[in-house]
């Protein structure tokens, strides 16, 4: 197997391409630093195409792997032919390699293996291999000790025997599978006659061809509760047709009947079942795969949501019974004041509630009050808007997910953070900082609580986490970290980082104070010289001597850099100083393939290096959308259809996204209402975070849904 070759084809890559990047993942480097910094090595690969190209040659070598362990395997027995070999060599899939490896497995006692155990495997063969007098040769087989009482019974076994031999043809059960993959349907019925949420598939069926992910989910989360019955369906007499055909010949024609029975029974009982598991195995899979990059994408979207910088902020986590905790923090995420007010039923002390947030206002100077989407929300959101029209200063509010606040506030991390602080107000505390740094405070909580997925309980956990491990990594390094305020929580997932160097990084800070350059980061304890290479770009330090150590350019181009400067005629100061505004025109004047040539590195490193210079501590983040934020509250009642509203994507799902738009439940924009075009993945139009404008096109008060739509809309 030329795995090289396959990367190729699937990827549509150069041979330089496949064999460097091979070489890098070999070498130990992480994607993030392989993205980021060798591409001129992978011809510009990012970082999703780097870990699919990872997993696929994860998978590729398990492949080989397995297909040398059956090959051996077989060996042993003594069983392995040329041709074995061959149907090996060309198994594209782990599943082919096992249904070759099938006759050859240890089994459980089988009827056929019974039976072979009876001395029946010579009359099986002969029946398969040779016109003969049935009567006749069962006669032979009569064995009153091995239990072959009659005729019959001897014939039995052999159909037995023969029935495990037609299941166990691996060329059979691939046709048969194909087949199901292109013309199978999967068919539901309801087991209960009560409503349910899985109304729709009481009565269902939908090709596997074109059955959607999120419908799969639904249906097996639907058999799982005991509501639906499943099953795929396939055109079984053109099946057993096509096994006719492979299987009786004018070598055995007289024995037709006998194997048509074995043939019906092979179906029936060993091959369909198993096929039937197959297939939808196969599409539980697809639909696992697309549900964890949805959710991979979703998370992405929100931990790279704009930071709101500069603003003392109120995080507000609502609650009835208990109380809303509030929690003041200041420019930094400090914690400045905190108490629990109770606005919410059943206490319903409003003006006490008033009273106390105004006090902390004027105390603290505060700018805006972010509220948790969850539990008494909207009733909070009603409170705090009427709060905020009885007060001069000007103070906006801001609806934020708490996906997650409760997981951190119980977490070990939170109770290091603020040891003295009540678990309930930690909740408020998070609520608070995620407005002014998404990526620093989300990254405190297991992706898979953030919420922004579905079916994720239902999903593989191990390759969820593996996916979210890798989407929180490769925002974390897109936007680099300040090495000396950035948590352990956030350093741990810069490349080459461990949670143990990351909480080292943050001893070497209080022992020796703030870092001053980047090369200071290799006197941190087990940090050592590969893990230095991969970690260095991604560290920002806003202070240090050298500018560049306020770059994403690595240390292992300074000195490129500083010849650049130099031919240009520029100092590091310029960089500092933010005097190189007519750099573009100096390097135009030159040549940017001469300057490459000069300085012996390639033009894509040379133009992000330039790009790099041009805005030393540049915050990617900023270019995105911010958070939409208010000043008043609108009821469901106050909805009417044609109102244009604007709002923000809180979930994206295969079917369409949701939209909150300043009332209690989100508004649902169908994927069908999210161009005037055909979407077929509403990713492509919309991700978590983006503010849009929206169209209401339907209201409905009983269910309290609201239906929108992105169409024929003038920006408002």
């Amino acid at each position: 197997m030329d795995i090289n070759k396959i990367l190729k084809s699937e990827f549509n890559l150069r041979d330089s391409q496949i064999e460097n990047t091979i070489k890098l993942i070999d070498e130990g480097n992480t994607i993030p630093f392989i993205a980021r910094y060798r591409k001129e090595m992978t011809g510009e690969m990012s970082d999703v195409t780097l870990r699919a190209f990872y997993d696929k040659l994860v998978y590729l070598r398990n492949l080989q792997s397995r297909k040398d362990d059956v090959k051996r395997i077989i060996e042993e027995q003594g069983k392995l032919t040329e041709e074995i070999v061959k149907n090996i060599e060309q198994a594209k899939t782990l599943q082919e390699v096992e249904d070759i490896y099938a006759p050859f497995k240890q089994k459980k006692r089988t009827r056929a293996i019974i039976a072979k155990e009876k001395g029946l495997e010579p009359l099986a063969m002969s029946i398969l291999n040779e016109n003969i007098d049935l009567e006749k040769e069962t006669k032979k087989y009569i064995n009153l000790e091995k239990e072959v009482n009659s005729e019959l019974d001897a014939l039995k076994g052999a159909k037995d025997i023969i029935a495990e031999i037609v299941s166990e043809d691996a060329k059979l059960r691939k046709y048969i599978r194909d087949l199901s993959l292109r013309e199978g349907t999967i068919i539901t019925k309801n087991t209960k006659d009560e409503k349910s949420v899985y109304d729709m598939y009481y009565d269902y069926s939908e090709s596997v061809k074109t059955i959607a992910p999120h419908r799969v989910l639904a249906i097996n989360r639907g058999e799982k509760e005991e509501f639906l019955k499943v099953k795929l369906e396939i055109n079984n007499d053109k099946v057993i047709n096509h096994i006719i055909d492979n299987y009786i010949n004018k070598n055995n024609k007289t024995n037709e009947d006998e194997i048509k029975l074995a043939i019906e029974d092979a179906y029936k009982r060993l091959i369909f079942p198993s096929i039937e598991r197959e297939v939808r195995n196969h599409l539980t899979d697809i639909a696992h795969e697309r549900a964890i990059s949805v959710f991979g994408q979703n998370v992405k979207s929100l931990l790279l949501q704009p930071p709101v910088k500069d603003k003392v902020v109120m995080g507000f986590d609502p609650a009835y019974r208990t109380g809303c905790k509030i929690a003041v923090v200041d420019k930094n995420g400090k914690l400045l004041d905190y108490t629990t007010v109770y606005p919410t039923k059943p206490q319903n002390d409003v003006e006490g509630a008033k009273k106390t947030l105004k006090q902390l206002i004027e105390k603290h100077d505060i700018d805006i009050i972010s509220i948790g989407n969850g539990t008494a929300s909207r009733e909070s959101e009603q409170f705090v808007s009427e709060m905020l029209k009885e007060i001069k200063k000007e103070v906006q509010y801001t609806i934020v997910s708490e996906a997650g606040a409760s997981v951190y506030s119980a977490s070990e991390l939170a109770n290091e953070e603020h040891p003295d602080i009540n678990v309930s107000i930690r909740g408020a505390i998070s609520i608070a900082r995620r407005l002014q740094d998404p990526l620093a405070e989300l990254v405190k909580i297991n992706p898979k609580s953030i919420g922004v997925g579905q079916y994720q309980h239902d999903l593989n956990k191990k390759r969820l986490e593996e996916v979210l491990d890798g989407v929180v990594e490769d925002s974390v390094n897109s936007v680099g970290v300040d090495l000396n305020t950035a948590s352990y929580s956030l350093l741990e997932h810069i490349a080459g980082i461990s949670k143990s160097i990351a909480k080292n990084i943050i001893a070497y800070r209080e022992e020796n104070g703030n870092f001053t350059s980047r090369d200071q980061i290799k006197k941190v304890k087990r940090l050592g010289p590969q893990a230095f290479t991969q970690c260095a770009g991604f560290m920002r330090i806003t202070d240090s001597k050298n500018p560049l150590d306020n770059t994403s350019v690595h240390p292992e181009s300074y000195d490129v850099c500083k010849k650049l400067l130099e031919r240009i005629g520029y100092s590091l100061n310029d960089i500092k100083d933010k005097s190189i505004s007519d750099i573009d025109s100096k390097i135009e004047a030159i040549g940017i393939d001469k300057l490459s040539e000069e300085l012996e590195i390639g033009v894509v490193t040379l133009k992000d290096i330039i790009s790099e210079i041009k805005k030393p501590g540049r915050d990617p983040r900023e270019e995105g959308m911010k958070p939409v934020l208010r000043t008043d509250v609108l009821k469901i009642e106050d909805i009417k259809e044609g109102m244009v509203l604007k709002g923000t994507v809180r979930n994206v799902v295969d079917f369409g996204a949701f939209v909150d738009i300043g009332i209690k439940n989100d508004g649902l924009v169908h994927k069908s209402q999210m161009s005037n075009k055909f979407v077929k993945d509403p990713m492509t139009i919309a991700t978590v975070g983006d503010v849009i404008d929206v169209k209401v096109i339907g209201v409905d008060l009983k269910t309290q849904r609201v239906s929108l739509t992105m169409r024929y809309i003038k920006e408002i």
